[in-house]
């Protein structure tokens, strides 16, 4: 038990925070994104669909940028040593397979940050969409630098037609008219129209890579025909075949990675290079891409502070972010249940040959990348707490979907441990009585039985 007692032993240092909530199943009416509103419908039992967690039901009127009032706070040289001490002995033996940052923003006139392995370099898989998200917005704004209304219209009122940049993707994304009985969910198919704020809802909830490639292929139109965009379909043909490869690469990379620099990002730690389909790679060069977790905390501190373009863009892709549909792997974690979650995560894994082993889905043996880029805040409890966690890991061989699952739990738990006595003297005093161990070790998340893929009841 001395990891399970150094663990909650951390000082409690801060004060609590105002509330801060998150992006809602009312935004139908403003976005058009349908299934906002299916979804709201299903859980007022006039629509079958699953019912959403506690944290998935909060109200428009409740959002806001949690650090918009201390926009001149930055990420400090040094990690706090002994919050990142507690971090680190989370991890086990796994540790160095690990890159972590963990923000404490509970107190947002004092945030307390932890680091292990902040600089490592790993391939970002689907949080890379979060960069498709950003350069978007930022397309709009130089656009229509003074105009929101425009851009809302642009992403209201444009439609974005699946074409061949989303062969081959077999993520599914929902499908819903009014008057459907049920939301009907299947893979997105050359021809299926919708919004262009369905398809970043698409590309975000559902981690579509054919939405996120169609992202792809309209940001370079609309950085190409600027306020006369949409292009009509004829002349998106035309574009397409007419412009060299040359052409289409340099205008892909400068509209996907200038962006970044342009919003205070380091694109040598930080970048999504390439589309997200083969075809779509075929048909326009890029380049790799890289994340660490010290710049995708980063991106989610500027996001907070309003940064990222302008305020109303980084409220929008906190939006974008926030879950509102089946939580998996980080967010799947039991403790999370009641929060308010805005999560990406990504994963790459492949094996190679060897004896006794058997490859499966989140174990390779070659690599097992699992990253995930998290924010939680919890509303309802009598101390709130907000933060920010990303992990970036490649533990080989060993399940990272659940080893995320289980160390959410353990980091909601440690920075628990900081604001609530009560929690820490329970499970203390639980640790202390031999027949009572085992469900304190339950207690803070260093059980093994956890499942990937926690389900909400009604």
């Amino acid at each position: 038990m001395r990891t399970l007692v150094g663990c909650l032993a951390a000082a409690l240092l801060l004060t609590a925070a105002p509330r801060a909530t998150a992006y809602p199943l009312d935004g139908f009416r403003e976005t058009g994104i349908t299934r906002l509103e299916a979804y709201r419908l299903a859980q007022d039992g006039l629509l079958k669909s699953r019912a959403l967690y506690t944290g998935a039901l909060l109200p428009s009127k409740k959002v806001r940028l949690r650090m918009r009032d201390h926009r001149d706070f930055r990420l400090p040289d040094q990690p706090d040593p002994e919050f990142t001490a507690a971090v680190r002995g989370l991890l086990g033996d796994d540790a160095a397979r690990y890159g972590i940052a963990v923000l404490d923003l509970t107190n947002p006139a004092a945030p307390r940050y932890a680091e292990i392995g902040g600089d490592k370099i790993q391939n970002p898989g689907s949080v890379g969409k979060i960069m498709v998200a950003l350069v978007w917005m930022q397309a709009l704004a130089d656009i229509y630098p003074d105009d929101v209304a425009a851009r809302k219209r642009i992403l209201r009122e444009s439609q974005i037609r699946a074409n061949e940049f989303i062969v081959h993707d077999e993520h599914t994304v929902p499908f819903w008219r009014p008057g459907e009985p049920r939301v009907v969910k299947r893979a997105i198919e050359v021809g299926d129209t919708a919004n262009v704020w369905t398809y970043l809802d698409w590309m975000c909830s559902s981690s579509s890579n054919a939405a996120a490639s169609m992202l792809m292929w309209h940001l370079m139109l609309l950085k190409h025909f600027g306020a006369a965009y949409p292009p009509s379909p004829a002349e998106a043909d035309h574009f397409l075949k007419a412009a060299s490869n040359r052409e289409k690469s340099r205008l892909f990379l400068d509209a996907i990675r200038s962006p970044l620099s342009r919003n205070g990002l380091d694109p040598q730690k930080l970048r999504q290079g390439s589309f997200f389909t083969r075809r779509g790679k075929q048909l326009v060069s890029g380049t790799n891409s890289i994340a660490t977790p010290r710049e995708l905390m980063r991106y989610a501190l500027f996001m907070e502070q309003g940064k990222l373009v302008d305020e109303w863009s980084s409220l929008e892709i906190k939006r974008l972010l926030y879950l509102t549909d089946r939580r998996i792997r980080y967010a799947s974690s039991p403790a999370l249940s009641d929060a308010a979650v805005y999560f990406k995560s990504g994963s790459l894994y492949s094996c190679k040959p060897e004896e006794g082993f058997e490859c499966k889905k989140y174990h390779g043996n070659r690599k097992n990348f699992m990253n995930s880029l998290t924010l939680v805040e919890t509303t309802d409890r009598k101390q709130p707490l907000d933060y920010v966690s990303v992990v970036l890991s490649n533990v080989l061989r060993k399940n990272s979907a659940v080893a995320h699952q289980t160390l959410a739990t353990r980091i909601h738990r440690l920075i628990q441990g900081r604001y609530d006595q009560s929690f820490t003297s329970r499970v203390r005093s639980m640790a202390a009585d031999p027949e009572l161990r085992e469900k304190a070790k339950a207690l803070i998340g260093t059980s093994d039985d956890e499942s990937s893929d926690s389900r909400p009841g009604r």
